[in-house]
């Protein structure tokens, strides 16, 4: 960017493509070092559980402390900062999740890395629903799905390169570099979003009251839930997908960071194809993709023990479960009217309920012996239902169309 136009932000009409883009890209660098903290842990487990020595199952709740730290702070901290200015919210929110990071740096124990990484969770849901809203307020409303998927994109190239990058370099010079690139990528954020992202004054009737309103909107819920139990699908796959390749596939170990790669490469296009799909009919959008999902997961299931099949479907799937993303962080926003940081912040905390929902029921059905492709099938029934659950907040909506802003 250059230096005469940083010199004439301020004079710049906020609608200016030239803001839009830059803006947008200074939040989607948020959501790159969210997912790449997020997702990284799992490779580097190992190297966590023998740096502060506990088991491997026993490092695997400091993932889940991160999990809960979103689901607990997406509604505390957009309640704590109604009153604030979007983007002086967002800036907060990227400077607790840095200071999250550069703690766990420093974590010498088990018991205080747990509490590091459910610090460094809190802001998780909170920017991403921030961020979704002020993407959603610089463009017109038919570009709503589109600005939204873009800066969920950040999240997507992180499994692409962030997750890689990250988890190379710790275990190569550490598990804590991990926290270290992260902690460097969040100050970047910062900086950007202070320099990139249009100020944009309070809601005059912005308040506490006003946001926790959302809570009493049954499409929310309804929307919520969608979330929780679709999504859940996607996740019970995902959760075993290196058992499954490698137990059922018949792939080497080695060959695991192409199948996550390929994995990546699909959240990136469901992205880009999402926000668009989301522009067309928000509601047709989720209709199509949870059908769409319970009928891949059934292939993948069925054909996963051919290698080509195996690595086509994954690419499939990671593509499905983003495509849905933008769709239903724009339904929250149609369903708030009044609320929308709140409720669009929820939407994160139920992709994390969501992640534990699949997690369980997947392997709850590999501790009953039914292998390491049924947690796919249960997947299928999970996107089932919560097509059922979308169909029934769709009927509602002819019924009481007045309660959905458009």
């Amino acid at each position: 960017m250059s230096l005469s136009l940083l010199k004439t932000w301020r004079d710049t009409t906020p609608t200016s493509p030239n803001v839009i883009a830059w803006a947008i890209l200074a939040l989607a660098i948020g959501g790159f070092g969210i997912g790449t903290t997020e997702f990284a842990m799992m490779g580097l487990l190992p190297n966590v559980a023998a740096g502060v020595g506990v088991s491997v199952p026993a490092a695997g709740h400091v993932i889940s402390a991160y999990a809960l730290g979103v689901v607990v702070g997406a509604p505390m901290l957009v309640a704590i900062g109604a009153k604030m200015p979007r983007k002086t919210l967002a800036l907060g929110l990227m400077a607790l999740f840095t200071v999250g990071n550069l703690l766990s740096v420093m974590a010498q124990d088990y018991t205080t890395l747990l509490i590091t990484r459910f610090i460094a969770g809190l802001p998780h849901g909170a920017f991403f629903g921030v961020a979704a809203v002020l993407a959603a307020s610089l463009v017109a409303p038919g570009k709503r799905g589109r600005a939204i998927s873009m800066v969920m994109m950040g999240l997507s190239v992180a499994n692409v390169l962030g997750v890689p990058l990250a988890t190379f370099v710790g275990q190569q010079f550490g598990w804590r570099w991990l926290f270290i690139l992260v902690g460097i990528i969040g100050v970047i954020t910062m900086v950007c979003i202070a320099l990139l992202v249009p100020a944009q004054k309070a809601h005059p009737d912005a308040s506490l009251r006003k946001e926790l309103s959302a809570l009493r909107r049954g499409q929310v819920w309804l929307t919520l839930l969608v979330g929780v139990v679709g999504f859940g699908g996607f996740f019970a796959v995902y959760t075993y997908v290196a058992n499954t390749m490698t137990d059922v596939a018949g792939f080497d170990s080695g060959f695991l960071p192409v199948i996550v790669g390929l994995y990546g490469l699909g959240m990136v296009a469901g992205s880009y194809i999402g926000g668009r799909m989301a522009d067309w009919s928000v509601m047709g959008s989720i209709y199509v993709m949870m059908g769409f999902i319970a009928v891949i997961l059934v292939i993948y299931a069925a054909t996963v023990h051919i290698q080509w099949m195996a690595l086509l479907m994954i690419f499939v799937i990671g593509a499905s479960g983003s495509m849905l993303v933008p769709s239903l962080q724009t339904r929250l926003l149609d369903v708030s009217p009044g609320a929308p940081t709140l409720a669009s912040s929820l939407n994160h905390s139920a992709l994390n309920m969501a992640n534990a929902l699949g997690a369980f029921a997947g392997g709850l059905v590999i501790t009953w012996g039914w292998g390491f492709t049924a947690p796919a099938l249960v997947g299928a029934v999970l996107a089932v239902l919560g097509l059922v659950i979308a169909l029934f907040s769709g009927l509602l909506d002819k019924r009481s169309p007045k309660n959905v802003a458009h």
